[in-house]
């Protein structure tokens, strides 16, 4: 946890659900596994819930670090409303510590003039709507450490017919996870490794967490869910651990669901690590496919072959990509193949989205009613 921080009670403030008082005086934030013991005034590892008159409350509530419009496939998301576009925000903070995360500018940031945009779960619904965005992306940090306000802007988009999306490393609890992902339409959820040594001496978390929450996704909801694992030279990349993944996956997730292979650059506190090699990506999907996985794609390079869609049946190209810019359309208005009838599955709309590799910045106070 943080050492002891002076945390104001105003309108950019909202009382937590998810914490326990405790015989000691502490008290204890359940939202997600690391379950940080605060004193008054101090704030859990994430920096954004902390605690106030006996409550934990979230100090970023209303506050982003950026609005942007940008192409749905960036999240990434190859099966949920193709070429649309979708706003997408953050706060800052995370509940992770990831040696080599490439947002950490916003996610390990302490410093609240990072959060340079205020809006209202109203506006931000408003200004996606009104840009023609056909859904709305927690994003850039971890969305379930600003729980309520991504719930009650999620809320908001309901209203105006909008989807949301999570990105998210699924490092949730049980109750809080329930709460955050009733209200979301589709997910990708970060699963960084398959081993305990990489979550605890990379990340500071643990894996089995964040197999719970795949497991509940799949399982007890109707959200759509697509995997994402960023191959990082010599710690996850070895083909006795992706095949060990690749196992689980088609064991407790299935074979239909998307897995995305992304390649690492250095950064943050892994400067000294090369960046993936091409090889090895393609090694990861043919291993993820040979296991049985049907949708598998390569994420960070240029690979037009490796991000198109395919048929599981008669493996005709279905959606053609190159970049975030879709080509080849194969699919008829219910998501079959239009070779051989077979159902892909996703979430797909009669026709697909024209909007492109643009990324298109946003203020949703343009917005304001």
């Amino acid at each position: 946890m943080c050492p002891e921080e002076q945390i104001v009670r105003d309108e950019s403030v909202v009382s937590g659900r998810h914490f326990e008082a405790l015989e000691d005086g502490r008290v204890r934030c359940d939202v997600c596994p690391r379950h940080c013991l605060l004193s008054e005034g101090q704030r859990g590892l994430c920096f954004v819930r902390g605690r106030l008159d006996d409550e934990i409350v979230l100090t970023t509530y209303g506050r982003s670090s950026g609005f942007c419009i940008d192409p749905i496939e960036k999240k990434p998301l190859n099966h949920f409303l193709p070429g649309t576009p979708i706003l997408s925000f953050g706060t800052a903070g995370c509940n992770l510590s990831c040696r080599f995360c490439q947002n950490w500018d916003i996610s390990k940031s302490r410093e609240f003039d990072t959060l340079q945009e205020q809006a209202s779960p109203e506006m931000i619904a408003r200004a996606a709507s009104e840009t023609g965005c056909r859904s709305v992306a927690y994003t850039y940090n971890d969305p379930v450490i600003f729980l309520e306000y991504a719930v009650d802007t999620a809320l908001a988009c309901r209203e105006e017919g909008l989807k949301s999306v999570a990105v998210t490393a699924g490092y949730v609890c049980p109750e809080p996870r329930a709460d955050f992902f009733a209200v979301m339409d589709a997910v990708n959820v970060d699963l960084k490794a398959f081993t305990d040594d990489f979550y605890k001496n990379v990340c500071a978390a643990e894996l089995a967490p964040v197999l719970d929450t795949l497991v509940y996704l799949k399982n007890e909801t109707d959200v759509w869910l697509e995997i994402t694992t960023l191959l990082v030279p010599d710690e996850n990349d070895s083909r006795e651990e992706l095949e060990a993944m690749a196992a689980w996956v088609v064991e407790h997730l299935g074979p239909d669901v998307p897995w995305h292979f992304s390649a690492f650059h250095p950064d943050f506190k892994m400067t000294n690590k090369v960046g993936t090699s091409f090889d090895t990506l393609q090694r990861a999907q043919r291993i993820a496919r040979e296991a049985g996985v049907h949708h598998v794609y390569t994420g960070n390079v240029h690979d037009p072959v490796g991000q198109s869609t395919y048929c599981s049946g008669c493996g005709d190209m279905l959606i053609g990509r190159s970049g975030y810019v879709l080509s080849t359309w194969k699919l008829d208005p219910k998501g079959h193949c239009l070779g051989c009838g077979r159902h892909c599955p996703g979430v797909f709309e009669a026709e697909p989205g024209d909007w492109g590799a643009r990324r298109v910045p946003v203020s949703p106070a343009h917005y304001a009613a």
